[in-house]
């Protein structure tokens, strides 16, 4: 067996080379790493910004210097922003439409969450068919409908109902829904006048129907004429402003 040869050790070789040097050599070798010399260089701006800052807060003016933060509530989209669920409308439009409770529908969802963008588009779609001839009847549509609303409301607290006005608000306005259905028809037969009799009848009684079962509960007992009765006069007027009666 050969012995072993001595230890190698890495040299200082010229860049790209790597040598080794024999353990007898240690003992010359010695040095240190030098730190290399970095300098960063923030340009002459930053000590102008930092006077600058520092001044505007000496002053009183370092809001002007704070940068608001994204919200995440300021990215809704448009209709979550407005409170608008077209979902929710359209349902809303259904249990109107369809108020026989053998269909199934949950039509207390009208009364107990109620919106005002439903009921508004559709007053305002039924003042937009009722132009034909008389263009003041749009604002007058309206007016009725938040002032009957408005009468509506106090006759059925007075009467010892529980009911909020944005309630009987939405539940009169979605209600116009069957009177809009019944505009095109009467525009047809409308040179027969038992049938347009007929027919106005039909869409005046299935809005009362609609509306007073939903705000005429069982805490009305044995006053419930008293609340039907000015709710269906109530769509007798608004088929009068559309027929222009």
């Amino acid at each position: 067996m050969q012995p072993p040869g001595p230890a190698l050790h890495p040299h200082t070789a010229p860049p790209g080379d790597f040598t080794f040097v024999s353990s007898t050599e240690t003992d010359d070798l010695s040095g240190s790493i030098a730190s290399p010399d970095v300098k960063l260089n923030l340009g002459g701006d930053f000590s102008k910004e930092s006077t600058a800052t520092t001044f505007l807060r000496q002053r009183g003016y370092g809001w002007l210097l704070e940068v608001e933060e994204n919200d995440p509530e300021d990215n809704k989209p448009l209709l979550e922003e407005l409170d608008i669920d077209l979902k929710d409308i359209y349902y809303k439009i259904r249990c109107v439409l369809m108020p026989m409770p053998s269909l199934g529908f949950n039509r207390q969802v009208v009364r107990d969450n109620p919106d005002f963008w439903g009921p508004l588009a559709v007053v305002l779609f039924f003042s937009m068919i009722s132009l034909y001839g008389q263009f003041r009847v749009v604002s007058w549509i309206i007016t009725i409908w938040i002032f009957g609303s408005l009468t509506i409301f106090l006759l059925a607290r007075v009467l010892g109902g529980d009911v909020a006005y944005g309630q009987v608000l939405g539940v009169i306005g979605y209600s116009l829904l069957p009177l809009i259905v019944i505009a095109p028809v009467l525009l047809v037969v409308g040179s027969f006048e038992i049938v347009s009799t007929v027919i106005k009848l039909f869409g005046v009684f299935w809005a009362a129907y609609s509306a007073a079962s939903l705000l005429v509960g069982e805490e009305f007992k044995t006053k419930k004429p008293l609340l039907i009765y000015p709710i269906f006069l109530l769509y007798i007027y608004f088929l009068s402003l559309y027929t222009g009666v």
